[in-house]
């Protein structure tokens, strides 16, 4: 399906969860459409999740390439992150939309929004450098990888507000780097909370964390990259 598998796979969840939590469970959407709050969370979400799901793989995909041309490993699972902005770019594009539909007004804090995207995208080629990484190892990660992602959104505030986590546990909560950037978001383009400088803080610190350390243990295994060509 390509770019248009960008359209339908947040199009798709939004309905889901809109009829499911909005509708049905009535998740408080801090006063505004239940469809634009879901949907404003998915569309980094989906690039996250996509850029995982795609970097753990990236690494058997190109054992051609690694036997016959040089050039820097590193590029191997920074690439997806890279191309799935494309995809990022055409849901942001359907978020513009459905907020002049719903009649929402960003805040000043709209400003932010390339910082969000910069640390979104810290976080997932962080993440996604591990996750190559270990694949040298366990060639079974790409499998493990699509179960650790569906789980780790709903250890985001996907579905739901951060304010539903007690206060003594946010900070604790924002060592996923995502509850930062999902939270900013909502708060510069829906204006539904203030600006989380604490949870963006944390997400910051774990992101550049995750970022150097990714980077790191993936020079480190490069030795093996022969024996996984």
């Amino acid at each position: 399906l390509g770019v248009g598998w960008a359209i339908i796979q947040p199009v798709f969840s939004m309905i889901v969860f809109t009829i499911v939590f909005g509708n049905l469970a009535k998740v408080n959407s801090e006063g505004v459409p239940y469809a634009i709050f879901s949907y404003t969370a998915l569309v980094p979400w989906t690039f996250f999740s996509t850029s995982l799901t795609s970097a753990s793989t990236s690494l058997i995909g190109s054992k051609n390439l690694i036997t016959k041309v040089y050039f820097p490993r590193l590029i191997i699972p920074i690439s997806p992150v890279l191309g799935k902005m494309i995809d990022f770019g055409i849901s942001f594009l359907i978020l513009l939309g459905m907020m002049v539909w719903f009649g929402v007004k960003p805040t000043i804090w709209a400003l932010m929004v390339p910082v969000f995207i910069i640390l979104m995208m810290l976080t997932a080629a962080g993440v996604g450098m591990w996750l190559t990484a270990l694949s040298i190892q366990y060639r079974d990660i790409r499998y493990g990888s699509n179960f650790f992602v569906q789980l780790l959104m709903y250890a985001s505030p996907v579905i739901y507000a951060t304010s539903i986590i007690p206060e003594k546990y946010q900070i604790l909560y924002a060592l996923n780097p995502m509850v930062g950037v999902i939270e900013g978001f909502r708060a510069a383009l829906l204006g539904t909370r203030a600006m989380p400088w604490d949870l963006l803080g944390v997400g910051s610190l774990m992101a550049v964390a995750f970022f150097l350390s990714g980077a790191l243990y993936f020079r480190a295994m490069e030795r093996y990259f022969a024996d996984v060509a």
